[in-house]
């Protein structure tokens, strides 16, 4: 089924628990799952594995957080051309801009040549009960989305 890299940021430990939850189900599909905190993680490491998930909180008034900067800026340099990806991540309704952060690493990603294989997954705050649940299947689905596809 393959390998994935699950990269993410995470203030309050929201984010964490999401990336822990995910991995729980792309392993439960099959699939190794290596967790990584962004700032412990260089982005040529996606070159490594056959997909990658990215996570991040959106911190401020819609931004991406600064632990992620260096991680963008080193995609820029890479060719992900066909490397398959998603992105989940945490917020706050409170804010105008609701898990912006998740929407613009969805769109570097797309300007890096990755493929998005499913739509992100966004949660207020922790997950709930319901929402650990959707985690594992967001998890368990993206694993399985790569048994369908194949890399140029």
């Amino acid at each position: 089924m393959g390998k994935i890299i699950i990269v993410y940021a995470s203030l309050t430990g929201n984010t964490e628990e999401m990336a822990e939850l995910i991995a729980e189900g792309v392993r439960s599909a099959g699939a190794v799952a290596d967790l990584k905190m962004v700032e412990d993680c260089n982005a040529v490491r996606l070159l490594e594995y056959d997909a990658c998930l990215l996570g991040a909180y959106t911190w401020g008034d819609g931004e991406l957080p600064d632990e992620f900067a260096d991680f963008v800026d080193e995609m820029k340099e890479l060719n992900l051309a066909g490397i398959r990806a998603a992105v989940f991540g945490s917020g706050d309704t409170s804010y105008r801009l609701y898990c912006a952060a998740v929407d613009e690493l969805e769109q570097r990603l797309r300007e890096f040549g990755a493929v998005i294989v499913q739509p992100p997954l966004k949660v207020e705050y922790g997950p709930s009960p319901e929402e650990k649940v959707l985690c594992r299947e967001y998890g368990a689905s993206f694993a399985h989305s790569l048994g369908a596809l194949h890399r140029p």
